[in-house]
């Protein structure tokens, strides 16, 4: 089981955005909880996510299979401004027939990424 600080859920063109804040200090708590979310989300068609841990300093985007740039770049651009150190934001997305677009894209990943610091 991962211990996620927040959890934030919200729908946009018919496609589920799930989002989570992981505070973390090493990369195997990173590869625990993508694994926990994968088994969860068995159904899901994106788990993006990034991360900015301190020590070693790391950062790191994925966009798991959307066009680049538009989910893991978004996430890391969140937790950036935010100034944020040793967190993973993921967002698990669940396709609903509509495409959004690159600039739906990338509004919907930041959305999801700056409202899950929120709760």
């Amino acid at each position: 089981m991962v211990n996620f600080t927040n959890k934030f859920e919200y729908v946009e063109k018919k496609s589920r955005f799930v989002s989570y804040l992981l505070n973390c200090s090493q990369l195997e708590e990173i590869s625990n909880a993508l694994s926990f979310l994968k088994n969860e989300h068995k159904k899901c068609t994106h788990i993006c996510y990034a991360y900015s841990l301190s020590s070693p300093f790391l950062e790191k985007a994925v966009d798991d299979g959307e066009p680049s740039g538009t989910a893991g770049k978004p996430i890391l651009s969140v937790i950036q401004k935010k100034q944020l150190k040793n967190v993973c934001i993921f967002v698990v997305r669940y396709f609903g027939g509509v495409k959004l677009g690159a600039g739906g894209l990338v509004r919907a990943y930041t959305k999801a990424s700056s409202e899950v610091l929120k709760y």
